[in-house]
């Protein structure tokens, strides 16, 4: 909707190319390895040569079937492949195999949630999704100023499924969530790696402005903002993009539908989008079907194989975890998005403590800060959940205080091998933690009372965060005391006096 800030409304579509997870190629044998040398991964059927037949790769179609389901998608049973025809020197043969009028899945959709509320909830509808081949990539000298151009043909091939959003989306904020919980999904779904720093997911995003006028709403030319590889670049260039929009429409009043369709590219170095080509229309391709491929029917027992592969997505996850660890959506949402082996991480710490919010807390004040700093996984973190469920759960007990906790924590990332429960244990007696018992601790406390006459009076006249002043005290006198118990005897015992 039109604001104040922004008397017109943004409206979104986006193009998501992701690279599936497979080991070859979409219609040969040819390896998909990232970084090998240029044109090593390449056959006459990369190239198309006169003879050369393709064979679709049975992984990629069950990836691409994955996808649509979880995509909430209508699976087409038969669908084929056509060429789409253009010259581009990075696509020797003239063509890529694509598919036009009949795609893998149709009419599906996926919601983005902040569990922030920065917006609400949206549910994005998908026109389709396909699968095609990719292109192979381009390298220009620009640097060096030579104008050199080479080649590297080990990316023709590689399998894509393209996804196409509805116009749905309504702020850059609400493309960049969204694109976020889409990689996220994928990324379960084991279909792909979404490296962005490799070009696993690119995105091409359509975006146009709504202006209500008296007689309706002007609509301002579509424009297609082509191969960005991060979510960041994506909100930043739609961000620039809308401004640049209104301006434009303020200017010339040009509506869509008297000018082409545009495709601009985004310098991220300058922050802006630059004008690269007017967007050709489907018959520019002059798509056919291809002779070389036959059409594929999908029957019952593939969509049955697929969906039990499929695992639970994270929405389904988000919530699982609120109702089995009575965690609030926000870090329901912060554990699922560090993906599955994070997921299991907690919920085994959480398990064996019997309690989600202490190890959800553990788990990203400490756990995830660390990993943080010092980069890996979560499979080649030092404390197990085993031993920092030890920890945690001691902690809950009042063995020791969370400052003691963390003392022991910092112990165990030192160990140079990963740490168990028994070093925690061991932790814990070189620290010389020990149990304070009830009496021990009202004599302690009875003794700092007597010392401190002004916080005794600023308690009794309702000051009981005063209390607070006693707890430093406390703790030079015995490192093994619990501050809140600290506060609450001390309260107590002057409430009583």
């Amino acid at each position: 909707m039109p604001t104040a800030a922004a008397p017109y409304t943004t409206v979104i579509g986006l193009e998501v190319h992701v690279q599936l997870l497979t080991h070859t190629k979409l219609f040969c044998g040819c390896p998909t390895d990232f970084g090998a040398p240029p044109n090593t991964q390449v056959c006459p059927v990369c190239l198309g040569l006169p003879g050369s037949l393709p064979v679709l790769n049975r992984r990629a179609f069950e990836l691409a079937l994955r996808a649509g389901l979880a995509l909430e998608c209508r699976i087409a049973p038969f669908t084929k492949w056509d060429r789409k025809n253009y010259f581009y020197p990075d696509l020797p043969k003239g063509y890529q195999i694509s598919q036009f009028d009949l795609p893998f899945a149709t009419d599906g959709s996926l919601e983005v949630v902040d569990p922030r509320g920065a917006f609400p909830p949206r549910r994005v509808g998908i026109i389709r999704v396909h699968l095609e081949e990719d292109a192979g990539k381009s390298m220009h000298d620009e640097a060096a100023g030579t104008g050199d151009s080479r080649i590297d043909l080990n990316r023709a091939g590689t399998p894509l499924v393209e996804i196409v959003s509805q116009p749905d989306l309504r702020s850059p904020q609400e493309a960049r969530a969204w694109l976020t919980e889409l990689r996220l999904l994928l990324v379960y779904l084991g279909v792909s790696d979404c490296n962005m720093q490799e070009g696993s997911l690119r995105v091409d995003a359509n975006v146009n402005l709504h202006v209500p006028r008296g007689d309706g709403i002007a609509k301002t030319p579509i424009v297609e903002i082509k191969n960005m590889n991060s979510f960041r670049s994506v909100e930043r260039a739609l961000a620039y993009e809308a401004a640049r929009q209104w301006e434009e429409w303020q200017e010339t009043g040009i509506e869509i539908g008297k000018a082409p369709k545009q495709t601009r590219g985004w310098d991220d170095a300058a922050g802006v989008t630059r004008a690269q080509r007017h967007k050709e229309e489907s018959s520019d391709y002059r798509y056919f079907p291809d002779p070389d491929l036959v059409p594929v029917t999908v029957s019952d027992a593939d969509v049955a194989a697929a969906r039990g592969a499929m695992g639970e997505p994270p929405t389904a996850l988000r919530r699982a975890l609120e109702a089995r660890w009575g965690i609030s959506a926000y870090d329901a949402d912060v554990i699922v998005n560090q993906g599955r082996d994070v997921v299991a991480y907690y919920e085994t710490v959480a398990g064996m403590v019997g309690a989600g919010k202490p190890a959800s807390n553990w788990l990203q004040q400490d756990v995830l800060r660390t990993l943080n700093d010092r980069g890996g996984t979560i499979a080649e973190f030092p404390v197990g959940p085993e031993a920092l469920a030890d920890l945690v759960g001691r902690v809950a007990r009042g063995e020791f205080d969370t400052a003691r906790g963390r003392e022991i924590f910092a112990g165990l990332l030192t160990l140079g091998r990963p740490a168990t429960p028994a070093d925690v244990g061991t932790a814990v007696a070189a620290l010389g933690i020990t149990a304070v018992s009830d009496d021990d601790l009202v004599e302690l406390v009875r003794d700092l009372l007597a010392a401190n006459p002004k916080i005794v009076a600023d308690v009794k006249g309702g000051k009981e965060q005063a209390a607070a002043g006693l707890i430093g005290q406390a703790r030079k006198k015995n490192p093994n005391v619990n501050p809140a118990k600290v506060r609450e005897t001390a309260i107590a015992l002057i409430r009583g006096s």
